[in-house]
């Protein structure tokens, strides 16, 4: 059986601060993961994670791992 090729991951890093922002942005910001400022998570590659970055892409960087 053929193996299924491996799904990107996206490293993710905070660059701006959440605070005197929307509401729906900081809970946004929660919802990837981050608890303090700088800080790097990684996700897999997905549309409802894409969907979330677009939200809040003026407050995250992202680069694209293996």
């Amino acid at each position: 059986m053929a193996k299924a090729p491996a799904a990107k991951k996206l490293a993710i890093t905070q660059v701006r601060s959440g605070v005197g922002r929307k509401f729906k942005h900081r809970r946004t910001m929660e919802a990837l993961g981050f608890k303090k400022h700088q800080q790097t998570v990684v996700h897999e590659d997905s549309p409802a994670i894409r969907g979330m970055l677009r939200q809040v892409h003026h407050l995250v960087q992202v680069s694209e791992t293996e």
